[in-house]
């Protein structure tokens, strides 16, 4: 029974503790410190056999706390479209190019197609990824491949995404996770009973599990900050410039458009969708009871309607 109750208090106390710890990690400043959470399981432990706990990773300032600095994590990715005269040279460049960065190449695809005059052409796509500090000189490497950056560089989108307040969300959960963990090992050894070993077993399966989880995602976050996608759409001049008028390429213009037009289109599905799973749902939500509400007079108005109608017709019967 005492193994049951300290379990208890133990995911009680993790419970607040973590919620607090990923809220004050998150808005505290860079220079300032976060209180470690400390568990009353564990203190109560602590006094009575006199050992210190987590001393080995234990960091404390002069002002008490410990210091947890927070790091920015910014997701930061790329997409282009090109024009050139050899697009799988180009691709291969690409690919070469980040591999001396220290990255890697994650696809590779060439295909063919027809121009206006029916000639096929070759077209190239690629996806990279490099050190998140050499995305920009590696755009900049890109771009040297071009004739002319004005009209062979169809289109150019560099997306950030700051996930620092996820990362130090997850960081936190897992050292609460951590601690529950311990806090199970000291519970488990004291156990004596069959049943109360069992169940802290249990609980401590199941937290080591989630640790392995949050691990993975940290990790995930970690790899994606720091390195930076490059998704790189490669067309030869000849599918897209096959008119040339005093330095005008109608068919750069066009394709710019044809884009802007994609672009468009998505923002209006993308629309109709969020009106389609989210408002229409809330709308129905809200005006339901109104048109119950609308039903249940309309129904006494006929009811009312008929009730007179019937008295009428009763009393030219009567005459």
């Amino acid at each position: 029974m005492k193994i049951k109750i300290a379990s208890f208090l133990l995911i009680f106390s993790l419970l607040i503790t973590g919620c607090a710890a990923a809220k004050s990690t998150y808005d505290a400043a860079p220079a300032m410190g976060v209180p470690y959470p400390e568990s009353p399981i564990m203190e109560s432990f602590v006094e009575e056999s006199g050992e210190s706990y987590r001393d080995d990773v234990k960091r404390e300032g002069s002002s008490g706390v410990y210091e947890n600095p927070v790091q920015r994590i910014v997701i930061r990715n790329a997409q282009l479209s090109i024009v050139v005269d050899d697009p799988a040279a180009a691709m291969e460049s690409i690919g070469k190019m980040a591999e001396r960065m220290g990255g890697f190449i994650v696809s590779s695809t060439s295909w063919k197609t027809r121009n206006y005059q029916g000639v096929e052409v070759p077209e190239a796509s690629i996806n990279v990824r490099v050190p998140a500090e050499s995305l920009d000189d590696a755009l900049k490497i890109i771009k040297d491949l071009l004739k002319d950056k004005q009209t062979d560089l169809l289109n150019e989108e560099i997306t950030g995404q700051d996930v620092t307040k996820e990362y130090t969300d997850l960081n936190s959960r897992l050292r609460n996770l951590e601690d529950a963990e311990a806090q199970l090992k000291i519970i488990l050894d004291d156990a004596k009973k069959t049943e109360d070993v069992l169940d802290v077993f249990q609980e401590l399966t199941y937290y080591r599990e989630q640790i392995e989880v949050t691990k993975g995602q940290i990790k995930y976050y970690e790899e994606s900050a720091a390195l930076s996608s490059i998704m790189v759409r490669i067309q030869a001049h000849e599918a897209v410039n096959p008119i040339t008028i005093a330095g005008w390429k109608p068919s750069v213009t066009i394709s710019k458009a044809v884009q802007a037009l994609i672009n468009a289109l998505q923002n209006v599905v993308d629309g109709i969708i969020w009106v389609v799973i989210v408002f229409i749902p809330v709308l129905a939500l809200v005006l339901l009871p109104f048109y119950l509400l609308f039903l249940i007079i309309r129904a006494l108005v006929k009811k009312n309607k008929a009730k007179k109608l019937a008295k009428t017709v009763k009393q030219e019967e009567e005459k």
